[in-house]
Formats: C-alpha cells, sequence, structure tokens
C-alpha cells in the first residue's frame, strides 16, 4: 500500500489481468461471450486489493451462496437449455444413443488418470466432469463435491466449449480416411409424432431417476424446460425461459463463479493439471467416439466415423463439425441431422453421466484409492449404456405402436 493509493500483490496483478484477458477474448474473439465476459469481471472484481467484494455478506458472496453453493443457478440454466432443445433429429433415429453413451468414456477414463496423479476422488470426479462439455453439469457437480476448485473446473469447461472448434477436428482428421469421411448415411423424411414428442421428456425422466436419484435434479430441470416447449399450453414460459431466465441467470452464474478465482486459490500447482485433465477427457470422449463410428462402417453398417465426435454435449457445434468437415470430402453429403442426433443424445447422456457420477462418489466416499475410480469407470459407462439404450428402444417401440416405424432412421448396409 502507498500514502496515494493500494496497490495488488504481484498474485492479485497477475489474476486481474486474466481476468481482463478472459474479458477481451469474450468481446474481440467472441469465445461463449455470455459467460466469459462475467467470469472476467468477477475475477478482476474479487482480486483487487482490500475488495469488500470478498466479505460474505458482499453482492458475490451473497450470489455464490444462493446460487452455487445451493445449485440454483445451474439447475436454472438447465430449464432455459431443456426449453431450447429439439428431440425430433434423435427421435427420428433412436439408435444414435449410442454415440451419447461412448461420449461418457472420456468423464470416467480422466477420472482414472486424475486419481493416478493425486487428486483425491471427490476433486477427479469434478475434473473428469469437464468432459461432458456441459458447463452446468461441470458446476452442479463440482459445487457439490470440490468446491474448492469450481473456478478452475467452470473456466475449464466453458473453455473448451468454445474451442470446440480448434480441439476436435484436429482429432477427427487424425482417425478417419478421406473414403469413411465421405461414407453417405440415409435420411428420413418422416414427421414425429407429436404425441412421442410430448412423452419423450417424461421418459427421459423417469428412467433417469430410476437409474440415478442423484439425477433428478439436473434431468428434472432439463426436462422441466422442454416440457414447457411441446405441452402446446405453456408457449409463453418457454419463451421466457429461453430468453429471459436464460439470460439473466447466466450473468449472475458467470460473476459468481468469476468471485471464487482468488489469487490464493487459483494460482496453484494443480490448476494447469485440471485444465490439462479436462482436455484430456474431452479429447478421449471425441476419438472414442469416432472410433466407435469406425467399427460400426468396418462391420457392413452404413455409419459415417464422423458422427461418433458429436456424442457429446457440445450442441450444436460438434454436429456443425461433423457436417463442414465431411462436405469438405463430398459437397452433395449431408450428415448434418444425423450428427444432432448423436448430439442431443450426447447432451441427455452428459446429465445422466453426472449424476450417476454423483451417485457412485456418495456411495464410495472420498477415497484416493484408484480401484474405486476402476470400479466407478466400469458400472458408470455400464449404467450410462443402459439408460440410453432404454431410452433408444423404448421410442421405437413407440413409433411402431404409433404406426410410425421409423423408415430410415437404422443404420443400412454398404458403403
Amino acid at each position: 500500500m502507498s500514502n496515494l493509493m493500494v496497490l495488488p500483490s504481484p498474485a492479485e496483478a497477475l489474476m486481474m489481468l486474466f481476468g481482463l484477458l478472459l474479458c477481451f477474448f469474450a468481446v474481440r474473439k467472441k469465445y461463449e461471450p455470455l459467460l466469459l465476459l462475467p467470469i472476467g469481471l468477477g475475477i478482476v472484481l474479487i482480486n483487487m486489493p482490500m475488495s469488500p467484494m470478498r466479505e460474505p455478506g458482499s453482492i458475490l458472496g451473497v450470489l455464490y451462496s444462493v446460487g452455487i453453493e445451493t445449485e440454483l443457478f445451474p439447475l436454472l440454466i438447465f430449464v432455459a437449455i431443456g426449453a431450447m432443445m429439439d428431440f425430433r433429429p434423435l427421435l427420428e433415429r433412436p439408435w444414435l444413443v449410442i454415440f451419447g453413451a461412448i461420449g461418457q468414456i472420456g468423464i470416467f477414463g480422466s477420472l482414472l488418470v486424475a486419481l493416478l496423479m493425486g487428486f483425491d476422488l471427490f476433486e477427479a470426479a469434478s475434473i473428469g466432469v469437464i468432459g461432458t462439455a456441459d458447463g452446468p453439469t461441470s458446476i452442479f457437480v463440482t459445487a457439490l463435491l470440490a468446491p474448492r476448485i469450481l473456478g478452475p473446473v467452470t473456466l475449464a469447461a466453458y473453455s473448451y466449449m468454445a474451442l470446440v472448434p480448434l480441439i476436435q477436428p484436429p482429432i477427427m482428421r487424425l482417425l478417419t480416411t478421406r473414403k469413411e469421411r465421405a461414407v453417405t448415411m440415409p435420411h428420413s423424411e418422416e414427421e414425429v409424432p407429436q404425441t412421442l414428442l410430448r412423452l419423450f421428456p417424461w421418459i427421459i425422466t423417469i428412467f433417469a431417476g430410476f437409474l440415478s436419484p442423484m439425477s433428478i435434479p439436473l434431468i428434472g430441470m432439463l426436462m422441466f424446460g422442454n416440457i414447457l416447449a411441446t405441452s402446446g399450453a405453456t408457449d409463453s414460459l418457454a419463451a421466457s425461459a429461453k430468453n429471459v431466465l436464460s439470460g439473466l441467470v447466466t450473468l449472475f452464474l458467470g460473476i459468481a463463479v468469476g468471485s471464487t478465482m482468488r489469487a490464493e486459490v487459483f494460482l496453484r500447482s494443480d490448476t494447469m493439471a485440471i485444465f490439462g485433465l479436462g482436455l484430456l477427457a474431452f479429447a478421449m470422449s471425441t476419438a472414442l467416439g469416432v472410433l466407435l463410428g469406425k467399427l460400426l462402417h468396418a462391420i457392413g453398417l452404413r455409419v459415417n466415423p464422423l458422427i461418433g465426435a458429436a456424442g457429446l454435449s457440445s450442441f450444436p457445434m460438434s454436429a456443425r463439425l461433423v457436417q463442414q468437415i465431411g462436405r469438405e470430402e463430398d459437397r452433395n453429403n449431408f450428415l448434418l441431422m444425423h450428427a444432432a442426433s448423436a448430439n442431443v443424445s450426447g447432451q441427455i447422456g452428459s446429465v445422466l453421466a453426472g449424476g450417476i457420477l454423483l451417485d457412485l462418489c456418495m456411495r464410495s466416499g472420498n477415497t484416493t484409492g484408484v480401484g474405486a475410480g476402476v470400479s466407478i469407470l466400469a458400472e458408470g459407462m455400464g449404467r450410462v449404456m443402459l439408460g440410453l439404450a432404454l431410452i433408444g428402444l423404448t421410442v421405437h417401440v413407440l413409433k411402431t405402436l404409433m404406426g410410425r416405424p421409423g423408415r430410415g432412421s437404422g443404420a443400412e448396409g454398404g458403403t
């Protein structure tokens, strides 16, 4: 402190510069501006020397205690996301839930790596959830299991969501041949029955709740938003959720998350490890999805392996990338709807995986043993696959009973 002004410590100054850099990327580069701008501002405000914002009763303290500690903000964000989601592509091609399931393996795989690096189970699980490419799920799980690393986990999750166009294409091109990327897939022009569209969120809620009670808040709020959008009687509420609720909660969520990034908490050796493991989870999910697509193609199914990269929660960015890279090899190739189907199933899968991970961690306790990680990997992926398989099978049966057997929705043979 000088006689004229209060000066920051070197660590505080570094964090303030980091917050300003986030604001720059949000405004100039358009990287997730709705969230990174308030996060950046929160970092600046909380790291200013002797800032009253550090007090528990300050506005940032109140926003954190009311919105993050109670999981209120991420759950309200899910209501808005659910109102925006259109499940029609997945309902036309329910078999593509397989990619939404395999897209979650990065969560459990990076959890195991984090345990090997010395993180405890709760922190490892929170880091693994970055691989869902789903910011609200990452916040929800981390706030419950490991609030100490909430700032780095949230920043990593949203940063990688913004960088999807940079992260996924090299992996997609590396693991596929030009011939595989040019594979066309059959199209369906059928209309999804309105009754099925209205039943679908209820089906997901019930199956997810039975498989993972801890996923009920996540799935319940996501499907609540979708019920508002599909019921036909609550259009005004759906519009409010999409526009007003989404913007307002994102604003407060971002600045509250930014307020967790104090210099003494954020500038630690494990912060870079968190970012690295989050990237590993994201890359692992992308790679294994593409490899599954290659396997299905190799056994004679008419599947473009690129579709596997869309089995994450980064909707609709991953679906658009699949379309873009597929058209580089064949200008007439139209993969967008198939990729959107996998992308929507990835959104469902990520929320289900987050709930299942919470269930398994609460049951195991906060241990450091790798054995617990192996057990969670096996049981977690098994339950995710079972849940999405039940959802896909139920949709197929209901379509058949409604007289729309889903022509063109399967994976035909041939190349």
